[in-house]
């Protein structure tokens, strides 16, 4: 399709009367257009299967930068062209107009308070703030489904009534910040990589978590577009009861995956060891807190293509760890396709160049990030365990062409970062106990707004992005996508679609809105793409590239999402309801689009030059220099945020704290 101007009315083949065509340009910055911008001419019109044939000719290697929880509004809530809190792309839209854009709450004193969103920038050090409520309940209050509706209207309720109810002036006050917190967003002030990289390429603004739950259900997603719902269908949601080396009892979290529990293989629970899987030394393992064995399938299976027989065959425990996989993989094996490289590198998984004395001490992994460990066919099948890769390790292939030729390649970072650099203090006049604060508690570099800061976060993305650009064999076959396992329960004012409800009658998925960027040298330069989906959005684009059948096309899989639609699990949604995405839901459909949109055809069969990777690069002196270009990130990138293009300036709440948890005294 051609892509449209944000000003035009251009628009896919025969479309609805008055329909946004799927991929629009951004509008011109304060920059000169990118001299590759796809908006500069007309495009040749390819469908989607010549795409897929082009796309596997041209690119061998997908990164996916998996960072975590910010919704799309909370960071690219005035990026200029998107569906952003004051514009749908195309023109200035009214707050009467946008879900939940203004929200109200009653406290204790029996009083209305309004809060509307609002920036937050360098002078309130806008790269650390606290991680607000997103528990699975606390998701479910925000986004307030009526009639499957979802209203996004309560998310300043929900943080001030969970400390508010408890009383006292403390819990009062941190209620009042949390509910302005929850309501901020940054820009390219704040996190200027993220913003450059959208601007460059290819930004999506219709993605979504694919469960509304925190990360757990999340990362597991990203790999198999569920979290349990098969495994839910089939056994039920109950858990297992285990031993645990110390001889006490526990009982698993069962499937459909809505907390954070950490993985079975590396718990307690696991006590041969044989996976040899690591614990997160700084996560909770209670017995009450491990999740049961997951079972169905994942994008690692289909990688495994024609060994999938043979390499499945060496599971040490394989009544237990491939129940619900035993069609799946005489079904692969039949397919024959060509096997496909594949790696998950997360910061502290192994021995990271942070260590001391050669011992691996795991201080920065999150275990509960870690998505293929909870898959016991994975994790516990000696084959596929070099897979399975710490953050050092990355740079360390990068550097030793040590990658396989070609694959999909997952980056997670964790609780600290390698550059042994402190949080960004934007702010001159923070006082030193609010910095001490600050450094004890922000060093880490996934993104998490618990134990991160934006540009450290950033930074790590611009050192793996850089490692990709620096080989040029590597960046002329690569994409590279950046996006988030969930969004915090920062506000967002797009309604999901609210596709499935989990066993306590909760909507189950789809969660809040999340970034997406794809880098390419074949991506649309400076554009906008509107395609609807959730993490399966970038399983199906993987599965395109590589050639490999859908998850929901497994039989294991296909089975369970057609015995899902059935009286038994409907009765979890509203009247009349039907469970039809118990499962993946990784085939094109009315409500889930792949990535190809953000793909220019015309780089792709050659008539235009790919994109070069100094597009991409960030200079290595400008990626340790904290605060990043001193905290004019808009003025050194040259974009001109939506809320300063139309003249709107809310003002930010007085005496507010974006750390009332981290920084109390304050609130």
């Amino acid at each position: 399709m051609a892509l449209a101007a944000p000003w035009a009315q251009a628009q896919p083949a025969d479309p609805p009367q008055g329909a946004r065509a799927m991929v629009t340009a951004q509008p011109a910055t304060v920059k000169p257009l990118p001299e590759h911008s796809s908006a500069l001419g007309p495009e040749p019109q390819v469908s989607t299967d010549q795409m897929t044939t082009l796309l596997r000719a041209q690119v061998k290697y997908v990164f996916v930068i998996f960072n975590e929880n910010h919704s799309f509004d909370n960071e690219f809530g005035t990026f200029p062209g998107v569906n952003n809190l004051y514009s749908d792309g195309v023109s200035p839209r009214s707050a009467a107009n946008t879900p939940g854009f203004t929200q109200t709450y009653t406290d204790v004193n029996g009083a209305t308070v309004t809060v509307k969103p609002f920036l937050i920038g360098p002078t309130q050090n806008s790269s650390v703030v606290d991680s607000v409520d997103h528990s699975h309940t606390g998701l479910a209050t925000k986004i307030h489904v009526v009639n499957n509706v979802a209203q996004m209207d309560q998310f300043a309720f929900d943080e001030y009534n969970r400390f508010a109810k408890n009383g006292g002036a403390a819990n009062i006050a941190e209620g009042t910040q949390f509910a302005r917190l929850v309501m901020s967003h940054i820009d390219c002030d704040t996190i200027p990589f993220f913003w450059n990289w959208a601007s460059n390429f290819t930004i999506f603004d219709n993605i979504f978590a694919t469960e509304d739950t925190p990360s757990t259900p999340n990362a597991i997603a990203m790999i198999a577009g569920q979290s349990g719902e098969t495994q839910w269908v089939k056994h039920g949601p109950a858990g297992q009861t285990y031993t645990a080396v110390d001889g006490t009892t526990g009982t698993t979290q069962g499937p459909p995956l809505v907390n954070d529990p950490q993985p079975l293989y590396g718990s307690q629970f696991d006590k041969s060891k044989l996976s040899n899987m690591p614990a997160g030394p700084k996560e909770s393992y209670a017995n009450t807190n491990i999740a049961s064995n997951m079972t169905y399938a994942t994008v690692p299976l289909l990688c495994l293509g024609s060994n999938v027989t043979n390499i499945m065959s060496k599971n040490l425990n394989p009544g237990f760890d491939t129940p619900d996989i035993q069609q799946d993989i005489p079904y692969l094996q039949g397919l024959n396709v060509a096997p496909v490289g594949w790696r998950w590198y997360q910061e502290g998984y192994d021995l990271e160049s942070t260590d001391t004395n050669g011992t691996a001490s795991h201080v920065p992994y999150v275990s509960h990030h870690q998505g293929p460990q909870y898959f016991g066919y994975l994790a516990h099948t000696p084959p596929l365990l070099g897979n399975f890769r710490g953050m050092t390790d990355f740079f360390t292939d990068m550097a030793t062409n040590g990658l396989p030729n070609g694959g999909v390649f997952y980056i997670r970072g964790g609780y600290t970062n390698q550059m042994g650099l402190l949080p960004a203090i934007t702010n001159p006049l923070t006082p030193a106990a609010e910095i001490t604060a600050i450094n004890a508690a922000k060093s880490g570099d996934d993104d998490h707004p618990s134990y991160t800061d934006r540009q450290l976060s950033e930074a790590m993305a611009a050192r793996v992005i850089n490692a990709v650009a620096a080989n040029p064999q590597i960046w002329a076959q690569s994409a590279i996508i950046i996006t988030y396992d969930e969004s915090d329960g920062f506000y967002d004012h797009v309604p999901p679609r609210i596709l499935s409800y989990g066993p306590d009658g909760l909507p189950l998925s789809r969660g809040v809105r999340i970034p997406l960027i794809l880098i390419s040298p074949f991506a649309r330069s400076h554009a906008v793409s509107h395609a609807e989906g959730d993490h399966n959005a970038v399983i199906q684009t993987i599965e395109a590239i590589f050639g490999l059948p859908a998850l929901a096309s497994l039989p294991d899989e296909a089975q369970a999402l057609a015995a899902g639609n059935s009286p038994a699990f409907n009765q979890f949604g509203p009247p009349g309801f039907q469970q039809q995405y118990l499962g993946p839901r990784d085939i094109n459909s009315p409500i889930t689009d792949s990535l190809l949109s953000g793909f220019d055809p015309a780089k792709l069969l050659g008539l235009t030059p790919p994109l070069p990777s100094s597009l991409a690069t960030i200079p290595a002196n400008v990626v340790t220099t904290l605060p990043h270009y001193g905290g004019h990130g808009c003025e050194a990138i040259g974009i001109v945020p939506e809320d300063i293009r139309q003249g709107v300036f809310p003002a930010i709440p007085t005496n507010f704290n974006p750390l009332p948890s981290t920084y109390p005294s304050i609130n």
